[in-house]
Formats: C-alpha cells, sequence, structure tokens
C-alpha cells in the first residue's frame, strides 16, 4: 500500500553501507518507520529529505513488516537548527522525547501539530531551553503522568501560595505543606509558568523567555517527574547537560521576561 504522509525526521540509523532507517513523525498516521535504500549515497535523492529535522512529504509504500520511503519533497529543511550546536542539541532532545513517549502507527495530530511548532520555534530563534521545556511539560500526559496543576492536590484549593509536591504529583497549597517534607516552594510567577508550560498550545505563548534561575528550577521539577515516575532518561540529555554547563556555547540573549517577573 502506498501512502503519501506529511512528517518530520526525528530519527535516523544507519542500515549497512548505504542504506538508512528513517523514522517520521507525520501528521495523517503518526510515527512511521521505513527503510531509505541508498539515502546514506551523498548523490541519491534521498539523503537531503532523510535530514534530522527535515520536514517534508514522504511517498512510502508499506507491506509486510518495515515500509520502503520511496521518494519525497522538502518542505523546509530547517538548516539553521543544524548550523547551530545548541539548537541541534534540543531540538535532538524534543525528538528523543516525541519517540520515546509515541507508539507506532497511532495517530496524534496535536503531537505532529505541537513538535512542528517547537521546532519552527526555535529555527526562528526562539530561546531553545524555553521551548524544550514546554515540549517536557506538554508531553506529561502522554507519558501516562497528570500531575495535579489548576487546583492543590490534596484539599482542592484553587487560592494561596502552592508549592510542588513529587509525592502528591502536583501542586499543594500553603494549608497541606505539612503533608509532604520536600516540597518545592514557587512563587506566583513560576505556578503561572508552569500553568502555562502545561495547558497552553505553543503558538499562544508567543516568544516565551524565562529566567535562567527560572528554566533550572522548572527543568529540574520536570526531569524528576520522568525520571522517577516513569523511568525515562534520555541519550541526547547526557551531551545537552554537558553544552549547558558549558557558558561560551550558552547564546547571548536577555534573560528578562515580564511573564517571569
Amino acid at each position: 500500500m502506498q501512502s503519501q504522509l506529511e512528517g518530520i525526521v526525528i530519527r535516523t540509523m544507519p542500515y549497512g553501507e548505504n542504506n538508512k532507517i528513517v523514522t517520521l513523525f507525520t501528521r495523517e498516521a503518526g510515527k512511521i518507520t521505513c527503510m531509505a535504500r541508498g539515502a546514506k549515497k551523498p548523490a541519491s535523492r534521498l539523503a537531503a529529505i532523510t535530514q534530522p529535522f527535515t520536514h517534508g512529504t514522504y511517498s512510502i509504500y508499506k507491506g509486510k513488516g518495515m515500509g520502503t520511503l520511496q521518494s519525497g519533497d522538502q518542505l523546509e529543511s530547517l538548516r539553521h537548527i543544524r548550523e547551530d550546536i545548541m539548537s541541534t542539541a534540543y531540538a535532538s532532545y524534543i525528538t528523543e522525547l516525541v519517540d520515546r513517549l509515541t507508539e507506532q502507527d497511532e495517530p496524534q495530530p496535536g503531537i505532529y501539530e505541537m513538535l512542528f511548532q517547537a521546532l519552527h520555534a526555535i529555527e526562528e530563534g526562539y530561546d531553545p531551553e524555553a521551548i524544550t521545556l514546554f515540549v517536557e511539560w506538554k508531553m506529561l500526559q502522554t507519558a501516562g503522568l497528570a500531575p495535579t496543576l489548576h487546583e492543590c492536590a490534596n484539599c482542592g484549593a484553587t487560592e494561596g501560595e502552592f508549592a510542588f509536591s513529587f509525592q502528591e504529583l502536583g501542586f499543594l497549597c500553603h494549608r497541606c505543606f505539612h503533608i509532604d517534607p520536600y516540597i518545592i516552594r514557587l512563587s506566583p510567577a513560576l505556578v503561572k509558568v508552569i500553568r502555562t508550560l502545561y495547558f497552553v498550545p505553543i503558538e499562544r505563548v508567543g516568544s516565551l523567555t524565562l529566567k535562567k534561575e527560572s528554566k533550572s528550577l522548572l527543568k529540574q521539577i520536570v526531569r524528576t517527574i520522568y525520571e522517577e515516575q516513569a523511568g525515562i532518561r534520555l541519550k541526547s540529555r547526557k551531551f545537552l547537560e554537558q553544552l549547558e554547563r558549558t557558558p561560551e556555547f550558552l547564546p547571548k540573549k536577555a534573560e528578562d521576561d515580564p511573564k517571569d517577573s
């Protein structure tokens, strides 16, 4: 069966001397893995369209087992991501997270749209760390984790001071702080940012910029949830953390944001 699909390359793996196994996240059919014969040859018509993060339309033949990528047209190469080491690292982390948390051949248009928007935001120069945080918080539901963020996880209160509790997997209001000795206290601004990251579609967030300390805390919380609740630690995270610890690689951009002050 022949299918014409719009998709983004989220993973490639060499196979033999000249071939690649390519994983696409497609708008119509979700995650699909296919064989791209000869794609490792520079002159191959499949070489350009199977580069990581490429957005294109792909013609895939699916019989029994793995499909075969027969041809494709590049819509966008997103080459600026590949030309910048930080952008590459964050985009790799995002695509690995999507790959890890989704099943084959299961249409998920919402995740496709989020992936599309996130990669485009990085390509256009928005803070890749903030965009990655957005994807991490958004994908918690896909991982089967649904933190209680609209109210206190213990008493249901919606007003007051809030902290994050890993024990309760969500916010606790100040009246309930005593039930978890390991809460992480949060400013009202950070509570608002977490809710924005989790509930608001990426295209409505605009150019989300966050202070360095805020990003660090938000990252610590969400990655601890993935590790402790779902046992997920991504390979690309190690490289990303090495880069984040190397100040000369960090983009020199303004750190202040009216949403997070």
